[in-house]
Parts: C-alpha cells; sequence; structure tokens
C-alpha cells in the first residue's frame, strides 16, 4: 500500500486514507493523486477528486465523499 505523502501517491476521498496506486486508477471519481511537497498555504483547501481542481469551502463541505480537504 502506498503510504505518505511520496511523489504520485493517491487518498480516498470518502475516507480520507492513502490507498493503492492500483485503487487509484481504478476509482478515479473517489480519489486524488496528489503531488508531492508543501501546500503553500496556511488554511485548508478543498479539491474534487472528479475533476482535480480546488472547489469552494462550501461545495467541499456539500460534497465529502467527492472531495478532499487538504490543509
Amino acid at each position: 500500500m502506498s503510504k505518505g505523502r511520496g511523489s504520485g501517491s493517491y487518498r480516498s476521498a470518502i475516507s480520507g486514507r492513502y490507498v493503492t496506486a492500483k485503487h487509484g486508477k481504478a476509482s478515479p471519481h473517489t480519489t486524488v493523486r496528489e503531488s508531492a511537497g508543501p501546500s503553500g498555504s496556511s488554511s485548508p483547501h478543498y479539491r474534487s477528486a472528479i475533476s482535480g481542481r480546488y472547489v469552494t469551502t462550501a461545495h467541499g463541505k456539500a460534497s465529502p465523499h467527492t472531495t478532499i480537504k487538504e490543509s
């Protein structure tokens, strides 16, 4: 299983846990591929598991199974 914030790791939008690359590729609508490196911001942001784009806080809170909270 892929652990940590290494290059190309996947995280479930539903549970927030890291998943294997195989699972991440098989479930693109509910997993987010994370990049290595610092986020650059101190406030949390939400990102869509479907598009990979950042979304508003309201949308992130309203869609907990398809968005991921990044701090």
